[in-house]
């Protein structure tokens, strides 16, 4: 197999094209060069939002094209046109963002989604993601694979989430751990969404599929005790109801990782139907094994994950977590 992917040298984009090399499968990467692609690969350079970007790729052919762009879906749009006539698939990174909100508990891939264009300029993430699903369609029909992941964790994260809950824990102490310890969480392991998405566009699936592990796969609870057995078991984790977190005035997701209170928002990023996704051969990891593998890869950057700048690094304050737990 001959695979063309577009980014390739971080997290998401990294992930499937270790995992396709593994195959042995031929692999190119086209990038911007800022970072190194893993060794084995083929290297190609250009900046898909910079005039005549795409130099790079008017020629070669392609078994499969896998693409993870979050940004203007125009860059999509161009690079699935370019590439519509010499690659014989094409893999679209989406999110599950692309459902209207709220979307309620068990919404499969026929959910309202967010408005998008393929000709439209950057906007918002979930309208991003949508058009460029839609600049995928339009280019590939039925031979575009739309992988709607949720909540991605794993090693090379760049988001920041996991790895700030791994240094919280490992620095020790007590620790506020937002509860209730039994609120299910949806997530994919990267390396599982690599796997399947090349497996799933090898055996020809198309069309829309959310890729998150199914309901009931992880919890809070789970995911902080795998944590804190990683880090040395040095943190007191103090479970703490959503009612005074929220009353004072912590931010859910952002300033504290991962965590929704049960409610519309919980429903909407934790509630996804994956049922083609699992006949389409979907296996997920253990989250103790998505943890550990994090926790390594962090400990051979001494502690200090990527950070993509158009995202704000997440995480409660030290003072106002020690305020909450009333020290």
């Amino acid at each position: 197999m001959k695979l063309l992917m577009l980014g390739g040298t971080e997290f998401v984009g990294r992930a499937v094209t270790e995992d396709a090399l593994a195959r042995g499968w031929e692999v190119t990467v086209f990038h911007r060069g800022r970072h190194a692609p893993p060794p084995g690969t083929r290297a190609l350079h250009g900046d898909r939002t910079a005039p005549g970007g795409l130099a790079a790729l008017t020629a070669g052919e392609w078994d499969l094209a896998v693409d993870t762009w979050g940004a203007a879906p125009t860059a999509v749009r161009d690079s699935a046109r370019l590439l519509s006539g010499r690659a014989a698939r094409y893999a679209y990174v989406s999110s599950r963002s692309v459902y209207a909100y709220p979307a309620p508990a068990g919404q499969g891939e026929d959910g309202l989604l967010v408005q998008g264009s393929p000709d439209a300029a950057a906007t918002a993430y979930a309208e991003d993601k949508r058009g460029g699903e839609l600049a995928a369609l339009e280019a590939f029909a039925d031979r575009a694979l739309l992988v709607r992941a949720g909540l991605i964790l794993g090693p090379y994260e760049n988001v920041g989430r996991l790895p700030w809950w791994l240094n919280r824990i490992a620095r020790g102490g007590p620790v506020l751990a937002p509860g209730p310890r039994d609120l299910p969480i949806q997530y994919v392991d990267v390396r599982d969404l690599a796997r399947w998405t090349l497996d799933a566009a090898g055996a020809g699936l198309a069309g829309p599929c959310n890729l998150v592990a199914p309901p009931g796969h992880a919890t809070m609870g789970s995911l902080l005790d795998a944590c804190a057995a990683v880090t040395g078991g040095k943190a007191d984790l103090r479970w703490t109801d959503p009612a005074p977190i929220l009353a004072a005035g912590v931010e859910p997701w952002t300033e504290l990782p991962i965590w929704l209170p049960a409610g519309e928002s919980h429903d909407h990023m934790f509630g996804g139907d994956v049922t083609r996704a699992l006949k389409a051969g979907l296996t997920c990891r253990p989250v103790e094994e998505t943890v550990a593998d994090t926790w390594s890869w962090l400990r051979t950057l001494d502690g200090r994950a990527p950070q993509r700048p158009d995202r704000p690094a997440p995480g409660l304050d030290a003072e106002r977590e020690a305020a909450l737990l009333g020290l």
